[in-house]
């Protein structure tokens, strides 16, 4: 007789368990899933697409007209495109070549919309910033920022040279800036290589264009 609680009783009750345990793994095994004693930590859902935003309109602001717009934002080092909806005020023709890209500039120094940001866009254009008109000894078509192009961060310069030129808001593929001083406009262009690396390519900067 076996008595309760001896070796040879326990012994049966070990070999039960062992083969419940072997049936158990089996049965994950011909579902396909291989038995684990650790907890699977698969990680957090995919994000969103790096540098890649769609369907993202910004709205204008109370008064003002939306027009869409391409500007350009940094995003992983680099200048990208994204659409947006500027706003041009109600007063002046959308046609007036100062006004539309002032309304550019405008863009450019919003912070990127929640959409923009989850994406890795931002933007190295801080206001104020302001665009004029030309003076009246600048070339034709110049225009005038509210602070001398050179003094800002390359990256912001690279985006609103490239913004001005991807909008058609100047001609012959070059935009003419200056700033508040004395310095001459200078021509500027959106190479690719400024596109690629933003802060350390500075747009290329021609002499200024004939004068009137």
């Amino acid at each position: 007789m076996i008595l309760p609680g001896t070796s040879a009783a326990r012994r049966p009750a070990a070999a039960l368990a062992a083969l419940a345990a072997l049936a158990g793994a089996l049965a994950l095994a011909g579902c396909g899933i291989r038995p684990t004693q650790v907890p699977v930590d698969a990680g957090p859902a995919p994000s969103r697409v790096p540098c890649e935003v769609s369907g993202v309109d910004v709205a204008p602001q109370a008064g003002r007209t939306g027009v869409p717009v391409r500007v350009y934002l940094v995003c992983a080092s680099q200048l990208v495109s994204v659409d947006r909806t500027a706003g041009t005020t109600e007063e002046k023709a959308p046609a007036d070549r100062v006004a539309t890209a002032q309304a550019l500039l405008d863009e450019l120094q919003r912070e990127p919309s929640a959409p923009e940001h989850e994406a890795g866009f931002s933007t190295y254009v801080r206001g104020p910033l302001l665009l004029n008109a030309g003076r009246r000894d600048d070339p034709a078509g110049a225009l005038r920022l509210s602070r001398q192009p050179e003094d800002l961060p390359p990256a912001a310069l690279a985006q609103i040279v490239c913004t001005l030129l991807e909008n058609g808001a100047t001609a012959d593929g070059s935009v003419l800036l200056g700033g508040p001083g004395d310095y001459a406009p200078r021509a500027y262009t959106c190479p690719d290589a400024t596109k690629e690396r933003p802060d350390a390519v500075v747009p290329t900067a021609g002499p200024p264009g004939p004068p009137h």
